[in-house]
């Protein structure tokens, strides 16, 4: 693979993410993940996925230079749709998924952390959703996900400034469980995993269906909405400068058109 590597030992699997320097979420690391997921699913030698990021950053964000290639609103639209399909399967695969977070969370990369099971991450550690500040919005279901763990008003506040919070505020705001120094993280994350796969997988499955109950039909009219919002907003003017600012690296001038 080319954008991340994976291996599995005491019926833990380590899928680590190898994209420097940001470890940035593109369409060919998305269906990387989905392969791994396809090998993993029916391997009875994995009970439990810990996801985690090389160098610097669990993942920094989309890759931002990907999205000049895209050629109209529905191509973009059909981009978010793939990675919500890839997250609501996660969220619901039947062998738990930790995320394991360093340095940073942002953007698309806090969208596939929110599909984990759960999060584990360090005290420094930076999570948001910056996109409004590119002139863009959330695509992979992070504007549904978001309020569900911090509440709609903080959520509110973390889309509209665009600031990250940093790892000890996510578990006080309950994005995440627990927040250890950055040298701790893995071991703990390993010794949680660990615990985990002793438990029956018939009964984890079944408790993985159970708690996928709590997302009600408005969640997926949501995201569903999202996904649409999502090419609207980038075919905008607006859209459009805020990702040439960023590439350009000046601050963007956003006419509201």
């Amino acid at each position: 693979m080319e954008y991340l590597k994976w291996s599995y030992k005491d019926l833990i699997a380590t899928i680590t993410i190898e994209r420097p320097p940001a470890n940035a979420l593109s369409n060919g690391l998305l269906r990387e993940i989905s392969a791994v997921l396809d090998e993993v699913e029916n391997n009875d030698e994995i009970r439990v996925i810990l996801i985690h990021g090389e160098g610097r950053f669990f993942s920094a964000g989309a890759d931002i230079k990907e999205f000049t290639t895209v050629q109209s609103d529905e191509e973009f639209s059909k981009l978010g749709e793939y990675g919500q399909n890839l997250f609501e399967r996660m969220e619901k695969f039947p062998k738990p998924i930790i995320a394991a977070i360093h340095g940073a969370a942002l953007g698309g990369g806090l969208e596939l952390a929110m599909a984990c099971h759960f999060r584990l991450v360090t005290e420094s550690a930076k999570l948001g959703l910056p996109e409004l500040q590119l002139g863009l919005i959330p695509g992979f279901a992070g504007t549904q996900r978001l309020p569900k763990y911090v509440g709609v008003a903080r959520a509110a506040e973390m889309l509209f400034t665009s600031d990250p919070i940093s790892g000890l505020e996510a578990v006080q705001y309950g994005l995440a469980n627990h927040a250890f120094p950055e040298e701790e993280l893995l071991d703990r994350a390993y010794t949680m995993a660990a615990k985990i796969a002793k438990k029956s997988p018939i009964s984890i499955k079944a408790t993985i269906e159970l708690l996928n109950y709590s997302k009600n039909e408005e969640f997926y009219q949501g995201v569903k909405r999202e996904a649409q919002l999502f090419g609207e907003v980038f075919g905008s003017n607006d859209g459009q400068e805020g990702i040439s600012a960023f590439i350009e690296k000046r601050e963007p001038n956003f006419t509201g058109k």
